[in-house]
């Protein structure tokens, strides 16, 4: 396995057209880092690409990480490990693993080992003792936390943010702050970085994206919002929904009512309220995800002719 084989080509930037945008005099691009890789892609890639080759430098056999049973991030790693030929060992939140869930059974076609551990463990996973434990236990494996965040992600996404054309605001959905900390990191100082919050309460992730990104609490050029969670994470309204629905009919560009529906959707309001500077250049960055769509249909949360269930 070569360095080479991690060096996908860039995602296109899409132009999006809607008479919202026309009328407030806006530009918006959208980076399609969903269309990144056929197999593993968005922001999940960006953080996965320099922590294999840190795993590579660091000679070790297989990898190790944290996840949900519905998670992007535990569909990103397996199809990484299939791709290229890696021993893999996720630890779910369980202490159950329906296997019918879409992405459990993915994880299972692609090899993966999954260990199921009940809630109050997995609680753990971000403290030093339990993460020193599983490293004696997998004394053989390259450790990853949840959703990928650490600082050799950051080199990923650093590469995301050289890829992007000249914005006035950059957005883009935020979940763990990896992907907002990355863009604080490496955008130009006259552009607005803005994170829009997935879950309730998140404003404790200011400290996880300044601990990621430590120029971050020297600069002012960045903001995270927390009121367009939309109910919190895995929430979403009927509202929503149809929005998303409204911006793949219309405007060609599939989301999730997770995260990049979020995104867009707090945009939109934005974009009502004034709050974009006249004339801007608005970059979103898609970051995938759309694979969520088939847990939400196996939830019965959403239908497969596209309509919110009641």
């Amino acid at each position: 396995m070569s360095f080479k084989q991690f060096n996908f080509p860039e995602s296109p930037l899409q132009l999006i057209e809607h008479p919202l945008l026309t009328q407030k005099k806006m530009t918006l691009t959208v980076k399609r880092d969903d269309l990144l890789h056929p197999h593993i892609a968005g922001n999940k890639w960006r953080k996965l690409k320099y922590n294999l080759i840190a795993m590579q430098q660091q000679k070790k056999t297989a990898l190790l990480t944290f996840s949900g049973p519905f998670s992007n991030h535990l569909y990103a790693v397996s199809m990484a490990c299939k791709l290229f030929g890696i021993e893999g060992h996720v630890i779910i939140r369980g202490p159950h693993l329906d296997e019918q869930n879409p992405t459990i059974r993915m994880a299972r076609a692609c090899g993966l080992n999954l260990h199921a551990v009940d809630r109050a463990t997995y609680r753990l996973r971000n403290q030093a003792d339990y993460f020193h434990e599983i490293q004696k236990q997998f004394p053989h494996c390259y450790l990853i936390p949840e959703g990928g965040s650490n600082q050799h992600a950051m080199l990923g996404l650093e590469e995301l943010a050289q890829s992007l054309p000249k914005s006035d605001y950059v957005m883009c959905a935020t979940g763990s702050g990896g992907t907002l900390a990355g863009l604080i990191n490496s955008c130009p100082d006259t552009t607005s970085v803005i994170g829009i919050a997935v879950l309730k309460q998140a404003e404790y992730l200011t400290d996880d994206i300044i601990r990621l990104a430590p120029k971050a609490g020297k600069k002012s050029n960045w903001q995270l919002m927390c009121d367009f969670h939309d109910g919190g994470y895995g929430q979403f309204s009927s509202a929503l929904w149809r929005f998303c629905q409204m911006m793949r009919k219309e405007c060609l560009l599939p989301l999730e009512p997770i995260y990049t529906g979020k995104l867009f959707y707090a945009l939109w309001q934005l974009l009502e309220q004034d709050f974009f500077e006249p004339d801007s250049h608005i970059t979103t960055i898609h970051t995938g995800g759309l694979q969520g769509l088939d847990g939400l249909r196996y939830r019965n949360l959403i239908s497969h002719e596209l309509k919110l269930l009641q």
